[in-house]
């Protein structure tokens, strides 16, 4: 029995159990979701381009869109054209696609430890080894790291699991030693606008091509995102930005997957793109969760600090939350803490030995302040009953 996939299957379907608060999940508030703004832009995109957006479109994605696209994230030194702009049906496709193109069968994978779970599903059917790239750690050897890997996974804004950001320093370093070594470089940025606390540090595309700046990008940086964390998940727009020759062999992969992105949902994205929408609704979207993270810490801190130690994420949507006690067993503490009425994540799935089992990923983005909070008291007790037994 695969431990790992049971534990997966209980917090996916936790939001389904009556009276049960869920902590799990990694969902936007759907209060955000423009939906008066997007209904209006449906009916305008399909009376204008009936044809175009109910028919089948290019593999690629629409050339407006990939312009649209190439626009938002170039810049002085990165050099983007749609030719470097392969649209995706959603971010977890893009790494699907990653997966078919660059893995081999029981291949190395240097991945940003912890992991995130959907990038372990996407490539397991390749049995793949993961290399762990602790980048935290004072050590951490990037060309060493990368050296051997078919490719390297990083998620550097408020990574999943742990909403950490990889500072400009192992950007940097990461970047150089994937130049260096002709590794290929993923990184996956769903949550890059979720910033609350600072300012945004530079993308490690970006920090690529400042070797060669103003050339069309060639650079070994494959640049993942989405509009599920900035606009509504359902839209299923995510993007891939590399090289030509990376595009051209995703769009391959592509054609075997689903032929083409929905025209709607692409007329859709490049619309509010245009129509800064997103600039729009942001400021309130950061708001809500900025007060929803304060309120889990305060919460944590009211009831979790004598078994857990965490930092406040400046962004993102997620705590993560490491036991003082080495051996505190979270995989073990989940069904207590379904019984109390609560479910989160342990750390073991997002481990592709499933060994880490000491952290818990706590979601804050879905939950009014008053169910963080008894969230989390529901979680101490949970606790308690488990050290009980």
């Amino acid at each position: 029995m695969d431990t790992t996939n049971d534990i997966t299957r209980v917090f996916l379907s936790a939001g389904r159990i009556p009276g049960l608060i869920s902590l799990a999940g990694g969902l936007p508030e759907p209060s955000t979701f423009p939906a008066s703004e997007i209904a209006t832009i449906a009916r305008d995109v399909i009376e204008a381009h009936p044809g175009e957006v109910l028919g089948y479109g290019p593999i690629e994605g629409l050339p407006e869109l990939r312009d649209k696209l190439a626009a938002r994230f170039g810049s002085a030194a990165l050099n983007l054209t749609r030719a470097n702009v392969l649209v995706t049906s959603g971010g977890m496709q893009g790494l699907d696609l990653i997966g078919k193109v660059l893995l081999e069968e029981g291949g190395l994978i240097a991945g940003q430890f912890p992991t995130y779970l959907g990038a372990l599903d996407a490539w397991r059917p390749r049995s793949p080894t993961v290399r762990k790239m602790i980048l935290e750690a004072p050590d951490f050897e990037p060309l060493s790291a990368l050296d051997g890997a078919q490719f390297a996974y990083t998620v550097p804004n408020f990574s999943n699991p742990t909403g950490r950001m990889v500072d400009v320093g192992m950007r940097q370093a990461l970047a150089d030693a994937a130049d260096r070594s002709g590794t290929w470089l993923i990184e996956d940025d769903p949550y890059g606008t979720l910033h609350y606390d600072g300012a945004p540090l530079p993308r490690m595309i970006e920090l690529s091509a400042r070797s060669r700046p103003g050339e069309p990008y060639q650079g070994p940086v494959v640049y993942m995102g989405t509009l599920s964390k900035e606009i509504a998940p359902g839209l299923r727009i995510g993007w891939v930005i590399a090289a030509p020759e990376m595009i051209e062999a995703l769009t391959m992969a592509k054609q075997g997957s689903d032929m083409c992105t929905s025209g709607v949902t692409q007329r859709i994205a490049l619309a509010a793109l245009e129509a800064g929408l997103i600039e729009r609704i942001q400021p309130a979207v950061l708001d809500i969760y900025r007060r929803r993270r304060d309120a889990l810490c305060a919460a944590m801190a009211e009831h979790l600090g004598d078994w857990f130690d965490w930092d406040i994420p400046v962004g993102g949507m997620f705590v993560w939350a490491v036991a003082k006690d080495p051996a505190m067993d979270t995989d073990l503490l989940l069904p207590h803490a379904m019984a109390a009425g609560v479910c989160v994540v342990p750390s073991s799935v997002f481990d592709a030995s499933g060994l880490d089992r000491r952290a818990l990923r706590i979601n804050f983005s879905f939950n009014e302040p008053d169910t963080l909070h008894e969230g989390v008291r529901r979680l101490a007790k949970a606790i308690t009953t488990m050290q009980g037994s």
